[in-house]
């Protein structure tokens, strides 16, 4: 494997919040959410709360682009995204492309005539890479909520292999029935906004989300210095009590960047405001010496967006290090970990250089990723 650098050369997302980052950002500096309350035909008896995309919103945005309509809801959005940052120009044989997705198409089996390939996440995957005309095999990673996050890492790795010269991410979840019924099945749903890290936190809100990045070996806005991915196998649903995976996926990554932990600008966390995630991240946290940097999560402005969560928070945690800033922590108001975090609550003027992801999620699969701000 090369020792060579690999950086993010381009990024985007869409949301509830906007189609682009800068609408996204802007909203998220005004401290606005995209989660209401929503009552479904499956759910009549209690409003949801959700963050969804607006249908007419994603219809109008569709008529930009030719051939679009043939497509599924879920890669519309998704190739919506990747449009603006593809390089058609270069696109060839050692163009490479990533999807991650936790359920894909899985609106699919809400038909009764859903076909089995319907749903197969490989054939989303060569879907969105056929509009484009991307050649080679585009790569699927699913694994559970760290595949946003985790899906750089594995960029990464194929630009050092040589296998890509560049790679393009992907990443997307919709809301839908089979996803509600399955955090319903936990009681990990909050009747309210979220709060994450707060002592009256009660569980998740579900959103959807698509991101996109471009990475390369050619010199870029951020360069990714360090990465681990450890799974800690606690539990099909449930974190570690102590961090295990989170903690010594964080001793990878900043062991590979060579940076110290008090160079640390933020960390984007996972902060799904369950009791059991926050309470875990908070102790790999402490375990790790990264107590006092400051840690936001952006699950009260989107909800959980599973698969896209990941690469969303990197994009948005990305924009914010460009403007020098760091992000407020929507939802969190008085400690309701064990042990204590650095809560962003105030908005900080700050000139940041290096930031860490971290995702962890089902099955005890736990990925942190370090970023270095490069231009």
């Amino acid at each position: 494997m090369k020792n060579s650098s690999v950086y993010i050369n381009d990024y985007n997302c869409i949301t509830p919040l906007g189609f682009d980052v800068q609408h996204n950002m802007q909203h998220i500096r005004m401290g606005n959410t995209a989660i209401k309350p929503v009552v479904k035909d499956f759910a009549p008896a209690t409003p949801l709360y959700l963050g969804e995309i607006g249908d007419n919103e994603l219809n109008r945005e569709s008529e930009r682009l030719a051939g679009i309509e043939t497509f599924t809801r879920l890669e519309r959005l998704m190739i919506l995204c990747l449009e603006p940052i593809i390089d058609k120009e270069r696109l060839g044989a050692r163009t490479g492309l990533i999807v991650s997705t936790t359920k894909g198409n899985i609106r699919a089996l809400e038909s009764i005539d859903v076909t089995p390939e319907a749903v197969e996440l490989a054939k989303l995957a060569k879907r969105v890479a056929g509009y484009f005309g991307i050649v080679t095999e585009p790569i699927v990673v699913s694994n559970a909520c760290v595949s946003g996050i985790l899906s750089i890492a594995v960029a990464k790795r194929y630009i050092q292999m040589g296998i890509f010269d560049e790679v393009y991410v992907i990443a997307g979840d919709e809301v839908s029935e089979f996803v509600i019924s399955g955090f319903n099945a936990f009681q990990a749903m909050d009747a309210k906004v979220c709060q994450p890290y707060d002592k009256d936190r009660n569980g998740i809100n579900l959103g959807e989300a698509v991101a996109a990045v471009k990475l390369s070996e050619m010199p870029g806005w951020f360069k990714v210095i360090g990465d681990g991915a450890i799974n800690d196998a606690n539990h099909i649903s449930g974190p570690s009590r102590t961090g295990e995976g989170l903690y010594r996926s964080l001793v990878s990554a900043f062991k590979e960047a060579s940076v110290n932990v008090e160079d640390i600008g933020f960390i984007s966390a996972h902060g799904t405001a369950t009791v059991f995630n926050d309470e875990m991240e908070a102790i790999a946290f402490n375990r790790m010496g990264l107590q006092n940097i400051p840690v936001h999560s952006l699950k009260a402005y989107y909800g959980h967006t599973l698969g896209a969560s990941g690469l969303l928070e990197t994009v948005i945690a990305m924009q914010a290090v460009k403007e020098n800033k760091t992000i407020i922590s929507k939802g969190f108001e008085t400690t309701g970990t064990s042990l204590p975090i650095n809560i962003s609550i105030e908005e900080e003027a700050k000139d940041i250089r290096y930031f860490v992801k971290t995702a962890s999620g089902f099955g005890g699969c736990n990925t942190a990723v370090i970023f270095e701000k490069v231009k």
